[in-house]
């Protein structure tokens, strides 16, 4: 799988309440510099940016991305 590049979008779909999803920084020092709370049903689009370079999702969701799907509950 290829690098996430600047501008890509992810979507993120809860499964449960208090899936959190996590931003990380970029640069020598990788840092948390957004979180976010989501509850069952909710949706959330994600941004790769200059400033975001990975996203941490916890909890039971699904992740769509531009190369598929990923399940958080999937153990494939």
């Amino acid at each position: 799988m290829s690098e996430p590049s600047l501008g890509d979008y992810i979507v993120i779909r809860a499964k449960e309440n208090g899936v959190q999803v996590f931003g990380l920084t970029r640069g020598q020092d990788t840092r948390f510099h957004h979180a976010e709370k989501l509850d069952k049903g909710e949706i959330m689009i994600a941004q790769f940016t200059e400033h975001t370079s990975a996203i941490k999702v916890r909890g039971k969701a699904v992740v769509y991305t531009k190369v598929g799907q990923i399940d958080t509950t999937s153990e494939d």
